[in-house]
């Protein structure tokens, strides 16, 4: 009679457990898989003990045979559970959650379906005899395949244990002890026995250790849950203690009150239809009127004896914002934070610690009787200096910090919070927020711990605006000298700074236009005898004429992209279209750099277009950009390397391309790649003659005629630079083509 109720009463807590995890939230797969551990745990329990108890054979064998069809899934359920947990610690290998659950579940479900072959398991009834249960040559396999999900699990469990850190290290390995245990009795007593012995009455017995297994499931569960606040369902547990003692008392008055009338009015009458309806008419009106006030009743006795720390937070976070708007003078604004914070919180003392100046001890706000030296809140700095949350709970304190659970304990501090704009507790803050233990005893819940992280960055706010404010009413003159002296002495430098800036770009665009002429000159006479307009020359003579030829090129590129710039900041940057074909311009271009791309050993591909729309372009300032990056693949790409340009077209838009498999651009600098003067630092390393103005102005000359840049680029494997025009606005359309389009528009006569 004792182990019937027992194992009743587990299972109806197992899987009320199950019920509040899951009520908590449907949409974790923690508690998910915690509530079908817990579901199939309570009704595996069930079919376990009435298969060995009930009375008629014919049940009993069904229940059997439930027992064994439920237990791969509760193999399964168990291995689901752990591997949630294994990704709760280490979250990056969720990704192969699906496919597990895939395999795993399978393995169990033919391991089910297995049960019903009398290879692996028969029942035999005989008249008057308990059942007997044979294990047939193929229950080796079901056993095996059940050990090793269960294995796989507590494998799981190990790592996460291992993975896991701080509080929820604390929350796995306390919920993972019940669930280890109750794992080894369910396969000892259900899976190993049953293979060492064919005794109905040794397994009967052994079979009970699987209760002793949930109920350290059980407890262990409700352990972690009060304690450590795993799951966060006390709401829940409260409101379902409220509803069992509506329903007690509702059925107690009930019973009472029909009992009472039937045996006062009827007691010599036969209790007929009649009576009874005479009789459950007023109570039914009776228990509608009654309800509601059972129910507010009930729900203000458990919100006492589970929540007598209950608050509203919306309405602390709106008071708490209307007095740091409407104070700004420090004292006045910490006193009253401290003290709506302390009594919102139901704590027995709150204290700000504040340190204004750097050099002066810290200023204490607080509400209640509390103090803290200077000397201890210089102690609890060094001591949460590796601290990573600026919130620390002296209940949360790990083992191994022991010098900082002993300062708490010692000032008899709950809560020390950071009053920092990060969220570490290591970084420079202007003060600490500290709490003592609530005036119920009871510990500091999940919603004081979230009201403390809204309010944190609203507090450092208002204190750092309240401590301006006092340093601006102390040194207000002195402040307002040095504020008209600061501008002064600004207004001077960037009068001169102006000055510089036009006296440099006066000097650049005079600079560039001296040089223009000669190196002009300097190169159509290199270009003269490089063709042998001066007579024949020799190979290394050309080599070197070459090299000299192509210097002078960049030379010019160097002076066009400063007069650009001129022409950029003085606005008389003008883009010159005119029909132009792209394919000759990029392939007079890559002539240039053929020489070059051969000396450094690299592969120059270009294959032309057969057919290419002509477009409206400045033809030389496009030639500009082309060698740009043309020049600046074969620079940067090592010997051995490829270049590849390509031109292509598609119905709306034409695009250049140069990829290369050179040094790259590291990803932190890409943004700053088309800025003036600037260039990466690698590419200062293998070319430091640049000037950083080529893509600058390559950005420039594109989007000015109506196109956008390409860009992509790997940090040692190579970049792409390009650009795209859209071909409606820039294609030039001959009159055939013009009338060729105009017939397919215009609609036939038929």
């Amino acid at each position: 009679m004792l182990l019937t109720i027992g194992v009743l009463t587990l299972s109806l807590i197992t899987f009320l457990l199950a019920s509040f995890v899951l009520a908590r939230s449907v949409k974790s797969r923690l508690n998910v898989s915690f509530a079908f551990f817990s579901y199939v745990t309570s009704f595996w329990m069930l079919a376990n003990y009435l298969g060995a108890n009930y009375k008629s054979l014919t049940f009993s064998s069904v229940f059997v045979r439930l027992d064994f069809l439920l237990g791969p899934f509760l193999a399964f359920a168990f291995w689901n559970l752990t591997r949630e947990l294994y990704i709760q610690a280490s979250p990056k290998k969720a990704k192969n959650r699906k496919v597990l659950r895939v395999v795993f579940g399978s393995l169990a479900t033919i391991c089910s379906l297995g049960i019903f072959f009398p290879q692996v398991v028969s029942i035999q009834r005989v008249l008057n005899k308990p059942l007997t249960i044979k294990y047939g040559v193929s229950y080796a396999y079901y056993a095996v395949i059940l050990l090793i999900i269960i294995l796989a699990g507590v494998i799981n469990l190990i790592i996460a244990s291992r993975k896991a850190r701080n509080h929820l290290k604390v929350q796995i390995d306390t919920l993972l002890f019940g669930l280890v245990i109750a794992a080894i009795l369910i396969a000892l007593a259900n899976l190993i026995v049953p293979q060492l012995t064919t005794s109905t009455t040794i397994n009967l017995v052994i079979g009970n250790l699987s209760y002793l297994g949930i109920v350290a499931f059980v407890i262990t569960a409700f352990y972690t849950i009060i304690k450590h606040k795993l799951f966060d369902v006390r709401l829940i547990v409260a409101r379902t203690v409220a509803y069992v003692l509506l329903l007690g008392a509702l059925t107690f008055l009930y019973t009472t009150i029909f009992f009472g009338i039937s045996s006062l009015i009827f007691r010599n009458y036969d209790r007929q239809f009649s009576h009874q309806l005479f009789i459950n008419a007023p109570l039914v009106a009776f228990l509608a009127l009654t309800f509601q006030p059972l129910k507010k009743f009930f729900d203000k006795l458990t919100n006492r004896l589970f929540y007598r720390d209950a608050y509203d937070s919306q309405k602390l976070l709106d008071v708490l914002n209307k007095e740091l708007v409407s104070n700004i003078e420090l004292n006045n604004l910490l006193v009253k934070s401290a003290e709506l914070i302390g009594t919102t919180l139901k704590s027995d003392w709150c204290l700000f610690a504040i340190k204004v100046i750097i050099h002066e001890p810290y200023r204490l706000f607080k509400y209640g009787q509390k103090s803290i030296k200077n000397d201890a809140i210089l102690r609890l700095k060094e001591l949460i200096q590796d601290e990573a949350h600026k919130i620390i709970v002296a209940d949360e304190i790990e083992e191994h910090n022991s010098h900082l659970k002993e300062f708490f304990q010692q000032q008899n501090i709950s809560i020390a919070m950071v009053l920092s704009d990060t969220s570490r507790a290591d970084s420079k803050g202007i003060g600490y927020i500290f709490f003592g233990p609530k005036k119920s005893g009871n510990p500091y819940n999940k919603q004081d711990l979230e009201v403390l992280e809204i309010i944190a960055n609203e507090l450092v706010i208002a204190i750092q605006n309240a401590v301006r404010f006092e340093q601006i009413e102390k040194f207000n003159i002195t402040l307002q000298e040095k504020i008209e002296e600061a501008t002064r002495q600004l207004r001077r430098s960037n009068e001169k700074l102006k000055a510089l800036d036009e006296a440099k770009d006066e000097f650049i665009s005079m600079a560039s236009h001296q040089l223009r002429t000669p190196l002009t000159s300097v190169k159509g006479y290199i270009s003269m005898v490089l063709e042998g307009d001066a007579g024949p020359i020799k190979p290394m003579q050309k080599d070197l004429l070459t090299q000299s030829f192509l210097s002078s090129q960049r030379m010019v590129y160097l002076i066009s992209d400063l007069l650009n710039v001129s022409r950029l900041k003085t606005g008389k940057f003008i883009i010159e279209a005119k029909p132009t074909n792209l394919p000759d311009v990029v392939g007079g271009e890559l002539q240039q750099l053929t020489e070059m791309a051969q000396a450094r050993n690299l592969t120059l591909d270009f294959k032309p277009p057969e057919h290419f729309p002509t477009l409206n372009l400045d033809e030389t300032k496009i030639r500009q950009v082309i060698m740009n990056f043309a020049d600046n693949a074969v620079y940067y790409t090592p010997a051995g390397g490829k270049v590849t340009i390509s031109l292509s077209e598609t119905p709306l838009s034409v695009e250049f391309r140069v990829t290369d498999n050179g040094i790259g651009v590291p990803k932190g600098e890409q943004h700053h790649l088309f800025t003036k003067f600037y260039r990466a630092p690698n590419a200062q390393k293998a070319r430091p003659d640049g000037t950083g103005l080529g893509l600058y102005m390559a950005q420039k000359i594109i989007t000015a005629q109506g196109g956008s840049i390409i860009f992509n680029s790997v940090e040692g494997k190579g970049s792409t630079f390009g650009f795209s025009f859209p071909r409606a606005k820039l294609e030039v359309r001959t009159h055939e083509e013009e009338g060729s389009q105009s017939d397919e528009k215009a609609p036939s006569d038929h």
